[in-house]
């Protein structure tokens, strides 16, 4: 495959090999995604050839057939430039620094400079979620969460008011995924447990969706798979409109996934794709609480690494590492490549690969900024196959030994 073709178009060839279609095929099952009848298969072919050249980019038209028929997302397959740059400094965009905001945050009246000032604050903050290290994100979103909380105290208007028991739900949200990373499931549960409440008070279904996400998270990590299922739709009925619900679905997938049940993992799968292909292009890809198009491919693999499928599982892994590191070898989220990683091991194992296996297996453990229950669920899938296979190996006996001292620390 050639590399001097645009990631998009050697994407289209990777997806069709892993399915075994020939270019036929792929438009055969492109034209049942169509509203409208598409030009006969000899000028169909010619086009399909110049996409997967790189000659032409496909047309709006075209683009959400093609994700469709590979069962993602079009901004996955044919990404834009985000529209936010991720560098903004807080006092770039609102002219305070950190100190000045405090300040004024003990003031008897809250200005609307003072808000805006907050909502770039709870931004940054839930777009720091990959990359930062858990204790110093903890730490920063326990200050603030404590600071707008105390907001609750002074003189509010009633818009004030709901929104800081919004900004708040949000800096909740975030300290509860930081903590369960860290292994502090108690800990998680009740910041959980305070966020959803604090959503329902300020009437906010998306805090309240992602609250119940969460739930759905814990018991994924945790082996409790018909409570993944009750805690999705618990959190699809609150948030139907509103993103979550496209992670909701995912979560549901997964869940079925590990049960066996393909037919329900791909139903849920096309739900949550559908939900996210309607929904506009996110402005801050950054922000944990945002589901980027890219994600997508992230779920998808896990499902079909489950559900047994090596070469869409590898497919995927591979388009996930791709689309999540700079071209300067800057991995953009870090424990999204681990779980990739773990994928290609899983699949390295089941071919009879312990080398590969174990490399995969290693690397994704190296990582600084890790969620441990996700991290440690997926690679007990790789461990458990090395060791039925290859118990005996030194190298897996030294995985298998480093796998346990993680285990430990996130009990």
């Amino acid at each position: 495959m050639s590399l001097d073709r645009p990631a998009w178009a050697r994407r289209m060839t990777a997806e069709r090999d892993a399915r075994d279609w020939s270019q036929t095929d792929a438009i055969a099952a492109m034209r049942a995604h169509s509203p409208k009848k598409l030009p006969e298969d000899p000028t169909m072919l010619r086009q399909w050839k110049r996409w997967e050249s790189g000659e032409v980019v496909p047309s709006e038209f075209y683009q959400p057939l093609i994700a469709a028929t590979f069962g993602t997302v079009t901004h996955a397959l044919f990404p834009v430039a985000s529209r936010r740059d991720g560098n903004a400094e807080i006092v770039a965009a609102s002219g305070m620094e950190t100190l000045d905001i405090i300040s004024r945050l003990q003031a008897s009246d809250v200005d609307n400079a003072t808000m805006e000032a907050l909502r770039i604050t709870t931004d940054r903050l839930c777009s720091e979620y990959a990359l930062l290290p858990s204790a110093q994100l903890a730490a920063e979103g326990r200050q603030w969460l404590k600071r707008v909380v105390g907001l609750q105290g002074q003189r509010l208007t009633l818009a004030q008011h709901r929104e800081v028991l919004a900004m708040s739900g949000w800096l909740a949200l975030l300290v509860g995924c930081v903590e369960y990373d860290m292994g502090d499931k108690r800990a998680a549960e009740s910041t959980r447990r305070a966020a959803l409440s604090l959503g329902a008070e300020a009437e906010h279904a998306g805090i309240q969706g992602w609250a119940n996400e969460m739930r759905a998270w814990f018991a994924l990590t945790t082996g409790d798979y018909r409570g993944v299922i009750a805690a999705s739709k618990a959190g699809a009925e609150v948030a139907a409109h509103q993103g979550v619900a496209v992670q909701l679905a995912a979560q549901e997938a997964k869940a079925w996934a590990r049960l066996g049940d393909r037919r329900q993992a791909e139903v849920a799968l096309e739900r949550g794709r559908r939900l996210l292909e309607g929904m506009p292009y996110p402005e801050n890809l950054d922000n944990h609480f945002v589901v980027d198009p890219a994600k997508y491919d992230f779920y998808a693999m896990d499902c079909y690494r489950m559900l047994g499928e090596n070469r869409l599982a590898t497919t995927l892994a591979e388009e996930v590492i791709r689309a999540s590191t700079d071209y300067d070898g800057t991995e953009r989220s870090p424990m999204r490549i681990a779980e990739a990683r773990l994928t290609l091991g899983v699949v390295a194992a089941r071919d009879g690969d312990l080398e590969s296996a174990l490399n995969y297996g290693e690397w994704a453990l190296r990582g600084e900024r890790q969620s441990l229950p996700s991290l440690l669920a997926v690679s007990r899938e790789l461990a458990g196959l090395v060791n039925k296979q290859y118990g005996s190996e030194p190298g897996t006996r030294a995985y298998l030994e480093h796998l346990s001292a993680l285990s430990g620390v996130g009990q």
